[in-house]
């Protein structure tokens, strides 16, 4: 009765308000810059199978006893396994090989089998072959796919042993493992992303409001790796918000980082506008950010969309605001991320944004 009494306590007391980590803990001023690893390209390995052994069986009472040579263990498999405990492709090599299997031994004695390589990876990994097909889909908890067979072992010289010959001196060797190339990517990145420019805030912006680390700096520079943060809230509900590489115009056509980012953007739910409001005409960047994306994919400005105008605390921004507001029909949150300004107003928004796709998922399963 006490659990179910303290359960609706916390309701009652939760507000659905995220408190930004900067005024809550003091952060460490040591650099741990740790990039997001959503892509991986990997060339995968199975086992060599163990070679057969020629062996004859020599007794003092019987002195035609006959071949006794064993079989080679099987090679071990190259295993992707989704898991909940692994939230990036960080740890996922660039190669990735199987064990062999033991030689056979005499006496008829087999050598062991190798233990396949599993190696996990998170829920909602997609893998595709050299030629971009896609070969495994591991939506759910426990899902495996076998990445490279390991090779057969090979058969002793007992294996070979007939009325006609009774004393064969072959054997086989074990066969090769499969030696095969994938493309490794997370179908699902983050809950919402940042899309902006360079400069306009992104990084700092994550830093705020989260305990993600990327590169700050008060000169002119893009981050060329996504960084994930997690934004926590009162009721114990964690939402993942990416800082994705800046954009710049002409990005559809392969320009700057190109479809490498924009592959980025179509594995978040909803897509926040970061605008430097303090620079003329904000409105413009919003119809570079939003003709790149339907360039690249129309289906993607479907998704909910937020306006962030950061540094507001510069001169000219209230007026750029209002101008900003008169020329769109989306949600405009004015913040300044480097002072903390209006970030709780954010992060309620970016809070009513995950619950309605959360019940449209709900409602569509």
């Amino acid at each position: 009765m006490k659990k179910i009494c303290s359960f609706y306590q916390i309701l009652n007391y939760s507000q659905k308000v995220a408190q930004p980590l900067r005024s809550t803990k003091k952060k460490s001023e040591k650099t741990m810059v740790q990039a997001f690893a959503d892509f991986k390209r990997v060339r995968v390995v199975g086992g060599k199978g163990g070679n057969g052994c020629i062996s004859f069986l020599h007794l003092w009472s019987n002195e035609f006893a006959g071949p006794d040579g064993g079989d080679g263990g099987n090679g071990g498999h190259v295993i992707f396994k989704a898991s909940n405990n692994i939230k990036d492709l960080s740890a996922v090599t660039s190669v990735l090989l199987a064990e062999d299997g033991d030689k056979g031994q005499n006496k008829d004695c087999h050598g062991k089998s190798a233990k396949h390589n599993i190696v996990e990876v998170p829920i909602g990994t997609v893998i595709k072959n050299e030629n971009g097909k896609v070969v495994g889909d591991l939506e759910k908890e426990g899902f495996m796919f076998i990445a490279a067979r390991g090779g057969a072992g090979g058969k002793g010289n007992s294996f070979f042993t007939t009325d006609v010959e009774q004393a064969p001196k072959i054997c086989e060797y074990g066969a090769h493992g499969e030696d095969l190339e994938y493309t490794v990517e997370l179908r699902s990145m983050a809950h919402v992303g940042l899309i902006g420019f360079p400069n306009a805030g992104k990084s700092t912006l994550l830093r705020a409001i989260s305990r993600a680390r990327p590169k700050v700096a008060p000169y002119p520079f893009t981050t060329l790796k996504p960084y994930l943060g997690m934004v926590q809230y009162d009721d114990y509900q964690q939402i993942a918000v990416a800082d994705l590489p800046g954009l710049i115009p002409d990005s559809h056509k392969n320009k700057g980082l190109g479809i490498q980012f924009l592959r980025h953007i179509e594995r978040c739910m909803g897509l926040l506008y970061i605008l430097d409001i303090s620079v003329e005409e904000p409105g413009e960047h919003l119809s570079i950010l939003q003709n790149e994306l339907w360039q690249f994919n129309s289906n993607i400005l479907k998704r909910p969309q937020l306006i962030i105008a950061n540094k507001i605390d510069l001169p000219g921004a209230e007026e750029n605001l209002e101008l900003l507001r008169n020329q769109t029909n989306l949600k405009v949150v004015p913040i300044s991320a480097k002072l903390g300004q209006n970030l709780k107003v954010l992060l309620e928004e970016i809070k009513i944004i995950f619950d309605k796709n959360e019940d449209r998922q709900l409602h569509n399963e």
